[in-house]
């Protein structure tokens, strides 16, 4: 197995796992979310948004634009999760949202190289 595969389905496991501990409402996840004011109606739509993340991760590993454009579009995500923690003055949070976005911005670098 190459290492850009590795890489991909430890991103594609970490960004899963994120997505389902929104979509189930995991305390140490939603709680967070309500105290940066991000409206419970969104919660589903950010699960949802990993989820297809995580799955395009995946078919990444078929069809690389597929993968490409959801790596990039996880970054993305995570940028806004950082961007969201830091206007709610949540700074020791905001390695978290770095934890999962590492993998992700690896499985690109890999990629690309």
């Amino acid at each position: 197995m190459s290492t850009h595969a590795i890489v991909t389905l430890l991103a594609a496991a970490m960004v899963g796992f994120s997505a389902i501990s929104v979509l189930v409402h995991a305390k140490w996840v939603v709680e967070p979310l309500a105290d940066y004011g991000v409206p419970r109606t969104w919660w589903p739509w950010l699960g949802a948004a990993k989820a297809a993340g995580a799955l395009g991760l995946l078919a990444g590993l078929a069809v690389p634009a597929i993968g490409v454009t959801a790596g990039v579009c996880l970054v993305l995500y995570f940028v806004g999760a950082v961007t969201t923690v830091l206007r709610a003055r949540s700074f020791a949070h905001v390695p978290f949202p770095l934890l999962y976005a590492a993998p992700v911005v690896g499985s690109l670098a890999v990629g690309a190289a």
